[in-house]
């Protein structure tokens, strides 16, 4: 039996559909990121699957019950599943240790390891308006895991955070699954977010579910331009251009051209089969370089690691790798 079960969700907020008719499920210890542009509803699906928002339409299961949304009980939320909001709040004048013990049930020794797993245990005794965005976070996160919730729902965790904390917090999710065996859905628009933690990715659109699957299907086979843009940089290529490359056709095609991703293309020496290119723009990136080039008459993003210094006017030459398989 899955852990959770959303059929057929549907949700109105002043005659606006903010959600419309979501079906997904989600196994144990599987790891569901939803992504999605700005007002796309994704808080609003959490918010229902938390049991702090009522569906108009469709049902959840968790566990195999029904979620009961805030019209059927007097105190809204489900005991098995915990929400953390973008909106976290932290009481002031209160040291961090005092404001945990409210909710505290657990013995002190689990309760110290659930500190240790949050990266919070140095923080105990700071006063919480002493306390940094990304601190107050984790914080607020280790408040809802003393309830010990099998369900952890997490809206734009990463939103505001800066990379040393972005990074902490990532760190600090994946313990909570490997080691505490609590599943997890968060949302994000942002693809560094989602790509590389979550097993199984959905993206909304206006409310709607517009394809799901794993990250890389998702990342290479886009249904669409919105799924494409919104997990990376893509090109989109006429088939007089791709055919200089390969005449595999295995490409994802979109309004008639092929979709490619800029890390597709390799730079090779000169060799048969290889692509001729002129350089028009170089950007470094740290990890990556983008080269702006010119492939008889079009203009080609490239992304490259290659160390090889490079100049505005060079001749490269280039292959291209085909799209992972569906």
């Amino acid at each position: 039996m899955d852990l959770l079960e959303v059929s057929g969700i549907s949700r109105k907020l002043q005659q606006n559909t903010v959600v419309h008719d979501i079906s997904f499920s989600q196994r144990r210890s599987q790891k569901l990121a939803i992504a999605g542009e700005t007002g796309s509803g994704k808080s609003t699906l959490l918010k229902m699957i938390a049991g702090l928002e009522q569906p108009d339409a469709g049902q959840i299961l968790f566990k195999g019950q029904k979620v009961l949304g805030p019209l059927f009980q007097l105190i809204p939320g489900h005991p098995g599943i915990a929400y953390l909001s973008q909106h976290y709040e932290l009481r002031n004048n209160y040291r961090v240790e005092e404001w945990l013990d409210m909710a505290n049930r657990l013995p002190q020794s689990d309760a110290d390891a659930l500190f240790r797993i949050c990266r919070i245990d140095h923080l105990i005794s700071r006063k919480t308006d002493q306390l940094s965005g990304g601190e107050k976070q984790r914080i607020a996160l280790c408040r809802l895991l003393i309830g010990t919730p099998e369900l952890l729902l997490l809206d734009e965790p990463f939103s505001n955070l800066d990379p040393i904390h972005k990074q902490i917090l990532k760190q600090v999710l994946d313990d909570i699954g490997n080691r505490l065996h609590i599943s997890c859905i968060l949302t994000s628009h942002d693809p560094q977010d989602t790509l590389s933690w979550a097993d199984e990715l959905l993206v909304m659109r206006g409310g709607q579910l517009v394809q799901k699957g794993s990250p890389q299907q998702l990342y290479y086979h886009p249904e669409n331009e919105y799924v494409a843009g919104l997990l990376g940089s893509y090109l989109l290529l006429s088939e007089a251009v791709l055919s200089l490359f390969t005449t595999n056709r295995s490409q994802p095609l979109i309004h008639g051209k092929y979709l490619v991703r800029p890390e597709q293309f390799r730079i090779v020496p000169k060799q048969a089969g290889a692509v001729k290119a002129v350089i028009q723009q170089l950007r470094f990136w740290g990890a990556f370089s983008e080269i702006l080039a010119t492939v008889a008459g079009t203009t080609i993003v490239i992304k490259t690691m290659d160390p090889d210094p490079l100049s505005v006017g060079d001749t490269i030459y280039l292959q291209l790798a085909h799209a992972t398989p569906r």
